[in-house]
This record gives C-alpha cells, sequence and structure tokens, in this order.
C-alpha cells in the first residue's frame, strides 16, 4: 500500500519500478510471512478451474458488452475509471513484462490471499485470529472481506465482488492456503496473458 501510495512520486523508470516491486514483495513475504506459507493444495484441479472461471468473470462482460466498465456506475469520480498503469513505451519491453507478470501472477496473490483469506477472514472472527481455523464460517467474515476485495478494484468492483466471494467460498472449502495461492495465480496468470497477447492493457492497473 505504501509503495501505491509513493509511485506518482517516485521518479524511476519503469523497468526500475517493476524490480522494486518483485524485491520488496519477495522480501516481506520471506521476511514477515515465511512461517504461515503453506503451498501444499488439497484440490488443485479445483483450483486450476476456479481461477479459469473468475478470470471469465472478470473479462466476461467487457468482451460481451465492449465498455461496459465505461458506464457510470463503474467509473466515476469515487471508483476512478479503467486504465493502464503501464506506459505505451514499455509494452514492448520484455524485461518489464516478465516482471510484471512475476508479480501479478505469483507474488500478488501470496500476498493477498494472506491478508485477505489468511488473516482478516479470521481477525473478523476473533480478534485472536491464530485460533480460528482456516476457512471458519462467519457470515459477516465472509461478506465484509468480499466487499472489501471489491472496492480495492475500483470501477472493476461489481467483477471483484464476485471473485472475492468466490475465492472466500473456496477457502471454506478447501481450508488452504495453497488452494487459493494457486487459484488466485492462476487467475491472474490468464489475466496477464491477455493483456500481453490480447493487447488488453486496461486489465493491468
Amino acid at each position: 500500500m505504501a509503495l501505491l501510495a509513493l509511485r506518482p512520486a517516485l521518479p524511476v523508470s519503469p523497468l526500475m519500478e517493476q524490480i522494486v516491486w518483485v524485491l520488496a514483495l519477495s522480501a516481506a513475504l520471506a521476511s514477515v510471512s515465511r512461517s504461515v506459507l503453506d503451498f501444499r493444495t488439497r484440490n488443485w484441479f479445483g483450483s486450476v478451474l476456479l481461477g479459469i472461471a473468475v478470470f471469465s468473470i472478470w473479462v466476461g462482460p467487457d468482451m460481451i458488452f465492449p465498455g461496459y466498465h465505461g458506464f457510470w456506475l463503474f467509473s466515476n469520480s469515487v471508483m476512478g475509471s479503467v486504465s493502464s498503469a503501464l506506459p505505451e513505451s514499455s509494452r514492448h519491453n520484455v524485461a518489464v513484462l516478465a516482471l510484471r507478470t512475476l508479480r501479478t501472477a505469483a507474488l500478488v496473490p501470496i500476498a493477498e490471499e494472506l491478508f485477505w483469506r489468511g488473516w482478516l477472514m479470521r481477525w473478523i472472527v476473533s480478534h485472536d485470529f491464530a485460533k480460528v481455523p482456516l476457512g471458519a464460517w462467519s457470515a459477516s467474515a465472509f461478506w465484509t472481506v468480499a466487499v472489501l476485495f471489491a472496492s480495492e478494484h475500483g470501477p472493476q468492483w461489481d467483477v471483484g465482488l464476485a471473485a472475492g466471494a468466490l475465492y472466500n467460498w473456496w477457502m471454506l472449502r478447501t481450508r488452504s492456503l495453497g488452494d487459493l495461492f494457486l487459484a488466485h495465480g492462476v487467475t491472474n496468470a490468464c489475466l496477464s496473458a491477455l493483456v500481453i497477447f490480447g493487447g488488453r492493457w486496461e486489465y493491468w492497473g
């Protein structure tokens, strides 16, 4: 969050920005979260399918109805608008694209799942969250996390809400961080492929 806030003020090249992101996320995960990282999956096939399903939900409205997220309900002064943060001059830079894909498909899913479903869903149940098992059911935790996850995605809040609810449901089913890492990673990997090979740069906000 600090990097997001500081990004407009940092006079660095797009390549250096991606390097900083990858190093910062890697360092944070290695130093703070290493003890709780668990990459074991209970249902890898289902996690892959869920990741693809969330990707389809994410891009479906704009594919079926071009300009869908340009509607005022999504693009406005509160939510912002759908646009790419990657300058056109960097869209054919292999190093920038590789690092952005690594960050998007591998590091961000781990960091977000640790926060949203590894910590926040449990913390809402009890502030002594370590005693709350992964995937413990609580309607307030489920929907609070889904709504906050949606709000994080600005003008794509509608598909963000659907994605958040599906990821929450998968945590309830699998009770496995590894499965959530995989599902979220597959979604973001598919989005990255669409961005790079389909030219849909707006999905890299």
